[in-house]
């Protein structure tokens, strides 16, 4: 290997392991918030697209997590924020950490490709721009990446809260 090679590599074993150190750092954190709550579940650790990404999940009754994903999952988010903070806290970085509790954002990833997808397809067919209803950050990520692989572009407009995704034509 040239050392361009090397050193390339290293620094993605470096971000890995950063990563999976975020990641740890979150599960005691949430281990310590599910003790405090008295709720079962489990926490699973993984790296997803260069970012640590911690799940919650329980084998009894998900109503139970339900409480810590709330109405449209702002509990979820607010939790995900206090979650990237203790990490911040520990390692002096800002952490890009993804939580999910209960399956709560899989489910909503799916339905936001879908929701991408259909808006792709009726700017395909129609050739006029699309406007989205406002959508968190995470939201919004979801749905461009569903219009860059229908081949179409997007952008945000709008201020938050109430940015929104404008799907373009080709």
């Amino acid at each position: 290997m040239t050392e361009g090679t090397t050193s390339a590599a290293a620094e993605g074993g470096d971000t890995l392991t950063r990563l999976e150190q975020e990641g740890e750092i979150a599960a005691d954190y949430l281990e310590g918030l599910l003790d405090i709550a008295d709720l079962d579940g489990d926490i699973d650790m993984d790296v997803e697209a260069d970012r640590a990404a911690v799940s919650i999940i329980s084998d009894s009754s998900s109503r139970d997590l339900q409480k810590l994903v709330g109405r449209d999952g702002e509990v979820l988010e607010a939790l995900q924020e206090l979650t990237r903070l203790a990490v911040h806290r520990e390692t002096g970085d800002r952490s890009r950490l993804m939580l999910d509790i209960a399956g709560f954002r899989a489910k909503k990833r799916a339905e936001l490709a879908e929701l991408g997808a259909k808006a792709a397809s009726e700017v395909k067919s129609t050739g006029q721009p699309v406007k989205l209803e406002p959508m968190t950050p995470f939201e919004r990520k979801v749905v461009h990446d569903a219009i860059a692989a229908a081949g179409l572009r997007s952008e945000s407009e709008g201020e938050e809260p109430q940015r929104f995704v404008v799907v373009l034509p080709a």
